[in-house]
């Protein structure tokens, strides 16, 4: 028996060392560039927002998202100008990718090192491999659109077979028609083109990359809309929904105060009353689809407002 437990720990150490050498950057490294999370992470370091954060953030807007965002000096966190299956959002913890041109040595290396750590098939299949439920594919494929697809019907599948999730590729995505029949799936690509890849190589798994103007983070928040996609770091993720959440109630009571002439339109968008910020409550009481909120934690929204 002992011996079988000792067998265990290497193959064990064994696969996570590979599963580790499949980054670019080493945990440490992903803990130092992520260090403002104080939550739970995945064993490579990726910060794990919790699944119910992922929930709630389908329900707000992205412009009020982005708002927030701003307001705390992340300015480089939304691309836009997408090509989208469906309407549907989509959200979920970043799991990033970075592409490049391919040279033949380079490539030749990568491949060859993937294989002794029993990787199979082209570059493009490897992000799939880690993901998780929750995941979303994120990849810098630098905007090449023909002999540029990342993806197509057969990786769509397992995609969402693993993550329950869909893809943002700043590049391109192949096999329109099949894809657009994977229920829940969504693809936020540049474009579709019937090629396929080639000339291509995957030059970072999980590292920091650039999505258009914005950056994103293994980790990251990604907030994935038909008006554009949000990349909201981790730490920030809790504040950006619950802010979020409590400006859609806001603009509900709001437009209901103003139309019964309660409150002017000035009083509604400016800093608020003791009275308003009762009658905000009261309100708030008779709406529990929309959540509950306690007068300690409305002060403290509303004591940064800039929106």
């Amino acid at each position: 028996m002992k011996n079988y437990y000792i067998i265990f720990l290497i193959l064990f150490n064994c696969l996570f060392e590979n599963y580790l050498n499949a980054q670019t950057i080493s945990k440490e490294e992903m803990i130092f560039l992520t260090s403002e999370w104080k939550g739970a992470r995945f064993e490579d370091g990726r910060p794990k927002i919790p699944d119910d954060l992922l929930e709630r953030a389908k329900k707000i807007m992205i412009d009020d998202a982005w708002t927030v965002l701003r307001n705390e000096g992340y300015v480089n966190q939304y691309a836009g100008g997408w090509k989208t299956i469906n309407d549907n959002t989509t959200t979920g913890r970043a799991v990033t990718a970075m592409y490049l041109p391919s040279r033949p040595d380079v490539e030749k290396n990568i491949k060859d090192r993937g294989a002794k750590q029993g990787r199979k098939g082209n570059t493009n299949s490897w992000p799939i491999d880690i993901l998780t439920k929750g995941d979303l594919y994120v990849a810098d494929a630098y905007g090449k659109i023909g002999g540029g697809p990342i993806m197509g019907a057969t990786l769509a599948n397992s995609i969402f077979s693993k993550s329950g999730n869909g893809v943002v590729f700043d590049g391109a995505a192949r096999d329109l028609q099949e894809i657009q029949n994977i229920e829940g799936f969504n693809a936020f690509v540049r474009d579709f083109h019937p090629s396929f890849t080639e000339q291509m190589v995957l030059m970072g798994l999980n590292t920091p990359i650039r999505i258009g103007e914005a950056i994103v983070l293994p980790g990251d928040l990604v907030i994935a809309t038909r008006e554009g996609v949000l990349f909201v770091p981790a730490h920030m993720a809790e504040q950006v929904v619950s802010t979020s959440e409590f400006v859609v109630r806001k603009d509900q009571f709001g437009f209901e105060m103003v139309k019964a002439g309660t409150y002017s339109t000035g009083e509604i968008d400016s800093q608020w009353t003791d009275e308003i910020k009762t009658a905000f409550l009261k309100w708030l009481e008779k709406h529990p689809e929309l959540g509950k909120m306690t007068r300690a934690e409305l002060d403290k929204v509303m004591s940064k407002r800039t929106w």
